[in-house]
C-alpha cells in the first residue's frame, strides 16, 4: 500500500513543495497503519469482542513404560525423566484415569514377584503424587510374572539377566479424560395466579 501510495505520489508532479510533504505524509501513516494490522489479533467480523483462539492441544491417550531394569525396585533418573515427560501431556494434565501395570522378572516365587510388581507400580504411583497428581486417578494392578516382554533365560537354559531387566517395569496407562455432562434440568411447571 505504501509503495502504491508513493508511486502516485511520484506520478503527479506537486503543485508546491507543501503538497510534496504531504503525499509523503500520506505514505508514512499508511506504512504505519499496515504495521499496526499486522501486530493486531484477528477479530471477528460480527462480533469484535470476539478474538480468534488457537485450537486447543488434541488430547490422546498415553501408553508408556517404565523400566526398573538398573535398579530393581527404586526410580533410577531415566524412569524419572519418562515421569516428568508423561506429566506434561495433555491427557494427565487433562485429569484422565491412570492404570499403573507393575511386572517382575521370573526370578523367585509367584507370590514374590507379585509383591515385586506392586512395589514397582507403587514406586511410580508415589512418584507421581509427590508432582501433585490425586492419589484417587490411580489404579495399581500387580501382574508379576505374568506377562514377560523378553525371555528370562536363554535358549540354552541359562539366565539372561537383560531379559530379566526389561520384565522388571510397570507400564503406565493414562486414559482420556471423562467429560461429565449435567442432566437436563426439567421446568418447573407455570404456577396459576
Amino acid at each position: 500500500m505504501a509503495l502504491m501510495a508513493c508511486a502516485l505520489a511520484a506520478c503527479q508532479p506537486p503543485a508546491d513543495k507543501g503538497a510534496a510533504n504531504e503525499a509523503d505524509n500520506a505514505a508514512n501513516r499508511m506504512a504505519a497503519n499496515e504495521s499496526d494490522n499486522a501486530v493486531e489479533p484477528q477479530r471477528s467480523i460480527l462480533r469484535p469482542e470476539v478474538i480468534d483462539q488457537p485450537e486447543a492441544p488434541k488430547i490422546e491417550p498415553v501408553d508408556m513404560v517404565i523400566g526398573f531394569g538398573q535398579s530393581a525396585m527404586a526410580l533410577d533418573d531415566g524412569a524419572k525423566t519418562a515421569l516428568d515427560t508423561l506429566l506434561a501431556t495433555p491427557a494427565l494434565k487433562g485429569g484422565g484415569a491412570i492404570t499403573l501395570h507393575g511386572h517382575s522378572d521370573s526370578r523367585g516365587s509367584d507370590g514374590d514377584n507379585k509383591v515385586a510388581s506392586r512395589i514397582r507400580a507403587e514406586k511410580v504411583r508415589d512418584y507421581l503424587v509427590e508432582k501433585g497428581v490425586a492419589k484417587d486417578r490411580i489404579t495399581l494392578v500387580a501382574l508379576g510374572e505374568a506377562r514377560p516382554i523378553a525371555p528370562n533365560a536363554k535358549e540354552d537354559g541359562s539366565d539372561d539377566p537383560e531379559g530379566r531387566a526389561k520384565n522388571r517395569r510397570v507400564e503406565v496407562h493414562v486414559a482420556l479424560p471423562t467429560i461429565v455432562v449435567p442432566p437436563p434440568v426439567e421446568p418447573k411447571p407455570a404456577e396459576k395466579p
